[in-house]
């Protein structure tokens, strides 16, 4: 039934004890796995290596469009930024005269809004004090609520 070989080849029934007691984990063998067979049998059985996965391979993501307008913008943007601040430091001095210069425009507009009615005023009353002055009355009436007005001009 079995091909001759150097060793007998003996097969467990259920009936049948065996001898020896289940082996430990560690004293398996590397290489040999414990299997259940599909008839519900637990044996060792010599499995082949299986490689570990290779690892995956990192693609190159491509650059966000974004990112790469951020990048070209800042070094403007600092630079811009830069100027200004050269540019404010020599025009400090100017700044400083033109506020000073637009404070007294300021007071000066206030010193003619104030001063040029009383001139006028003071003008007149020195100029009329040789004339008489005209006083004129007017006498407005009407009836009803959208009755036509009359009125008479008294010299």
């Amino acid at each position: 039934m079995y091909p001759e070989t150097a060793y007998p080849i003996t097969t467990l029934t259920p009936q049948q004890p065996t001898a020896h007691s289940a082996m430990l984990p560690q004293e398996i063998p590397p290489g040999v796995q414990m299997v259940t067979l599909p008839g519900g049998i637990r044996t060792l059985a010599y499995t082949p290596a299986q490689a570990p996965p290779a690892p995956p391979v990192p693609v190159a993501q491509p650059i966000p469009a974004w990112a790469k307008t951020t990048a070209l913008l800042t070094p403007t943007i600092g630079g811009g930024i830069a100027a200004a601040g050269i540019g404010l430091s020599y025009a400090a001095p100017g700044l400083i005269a033109m506020s000073e210069a637009l404070w007294a425009a300021v007071a000066l507009i206030a010193a003619a809004a104030i001063g040029v009615p009383m001139l006028l005023r003071i003008g007149r009353s020195a100029a009329g004090t040789g004339r008489a002055t005209t006083h004129i009355t007017q006498n407005i009436s009407a009836t009803g609520m959208f009755g036509k007005a009359n009125g008479t001009i008294n010299h």
